[in-house]
């Protein structure tokens, strides 16, 4: 147990460098395109290149994990984040549009791998024990939510031109992850997962949890990143200074990640269905709020709520889609599942730039309630229908 704790602690603080980069990226990536892009509309793509870049590697990244191992690949992976920084740098440096968005494409390769840690942490951890320590990884980012948005609030002026020093800063918490990484210890694969075998992914991806857990995970990701992502340029629209959005950004992440310490508790005493229908509640709340003004606390209020729901949607997602899976249909089954979240994550974040510069604030967060809605019917079918299997059986 005391090397399972020691694992999940350095996990933690992977994520918690993870998150630093990731929300640095979110404060700084729409208004760095937004200064560049040559059309106004265009500001996100930023954005959509670095979800493009994980969704394309997420699955060779789950594949190729499992030949070399955890620890191997995700050590690795930090050469993306440190060459992908230095491509952004050099965009900013030479005022290109096209090689941000190239540099972005290779930082999303390196958060593609990053969205591993939890399941690292599954590998570490006996079954009882698995939502609690995906959740206790997961509360890592609570770090990430105060320290990226203080160092771009710090870097994103401190050299000319504007985000440079902002861009380079991520290379530091690339090595600080490459020292953490190497003191961890998560224990071998068994061969049986490495082969290609178990069940076909048709008859894994038709499975009704599975369906359920991707489709809470990709949707709950899509709005919360449809929101997250036009913040800024919301913000900026609307007159607000770099630090309001910059402490909205902070505040955004810190209530992803602060629940984590009690998300797994929740998850076993009331159930993980019920807990991911709260986060869906939660969404609508946070929906509601960002259509009753814009005002800075109308927009932190929002994005807190957002935040809490995006967490109870994914630990709930993430602990629903370890039931549907055997060892050695392990890479597949999660491969597909993040796939499907970073696809949603692409789709969502060029969305976000067209709708919020073209129709306003007010219509994202219209344009996120079907979205939400289609998850509250998913889930409280799945659970319907375990209820009627639960009495039949009985």
């Amino acid at each position: 147990m005391n090397s399972t704790r020691r694992n999940i602690g350095l996990l933690a603080a992977c994520q918690a460098m993870l998150l630093s980069n990731n929300s640095t990226l979110a404060a700084i990536n729409g208004l760095a395109g937004l200064a560049l892009a040559p059309y106004r509309s265009l500001a996100t793509l930023p954005v959509t290149f670095w979800v493009l870049g994980a969704a394309l590697t997420t699955m060779p990244a789950s594949l190729y994990m499992r030949r070399v191992g955890r620890q191997k690949g995700l050590m690795q992976a930090t050469a993306f984040a440190m060459v992908g920084a230095l491509i952004c740098a050099t965009a900013i440096w030479l005022q290109s549009f096209a090689l941000l968005c190239a540099g972005t494409l290779v930082l999303g390769c390196f958060n593609a791998f990053g969205h591993y840690y939890r399941f690292a942490a599954v590998d570490a951890a006996k079954p009882e024990f698995r939502a609690t320590a995906i959740s206790l990884v997961l509360a890592g980012g609570l770090v990430g939510g105060f320290l990226g948005p203080t160092i771009s609030r710090a870097t994103v002026g401190l050299l000319a031109p504007k985000f440079l020093a902002a861009y380079l800063a991520l290379i530091v918490f690339a090595l600080v992850t490459l020292a953490l990484l190497s003191f961890i210890r998560i224990p071998t694969v068994l061969e049986n997962t490495r082969a290609p075998s178990g069940r076909p992914l048709k008859e894994l991806a038709t499975q009704p949890k599975f369906v359920v857990a991707v489709m809470a995970g990709a949707i709950g990701y899509g709005v919360m990143n449809l929101l997250m992502t036009s913040t800024p340029i919301a913000m900026g629209i609307c007159g607000h200074p770099y630090g309001a959005a910059a402490l909205v950004i902070s505040s955004h992440v810190i209530a992803m990640y602060f629940p984590s310490f009690f998300t797994g508790g929740l998850i076993r005493r009331f159930g993980v269905l019920r807990v991911m229908l709260a986060g869906t509640a939660l969404d609508l709340v946070a929906i509601a709020i960002a259509l009753s003004g814009i005002a800075v606390p109308y927009f932190w209020g929002s994005l807190v709520l957002l935040g809490v729901g995006w967490n109870f949607l994914y630990i709930g997602g993430t602990t629903l889609l370890t039931e549907t899976y055997r060892p050695e249909e392990m890479a597949k089954a999660q491969g597909t599942n993040d796939f499907s979240i970073f696809a949603m994550q692409a789709v969502s974040s060029f969305s976000s730039g067209v709708i919020v510069t073209n129709a306003g604030w007010a219509q994202v967060n219209l344009s996120a309630l079907p979205l939400v809605v289609v998850v509250i019917v998913a889930i409280s079918w799945l659970a319907l229908r375990q209820r009627a299997s639960g009495a039949a059986a009985a």
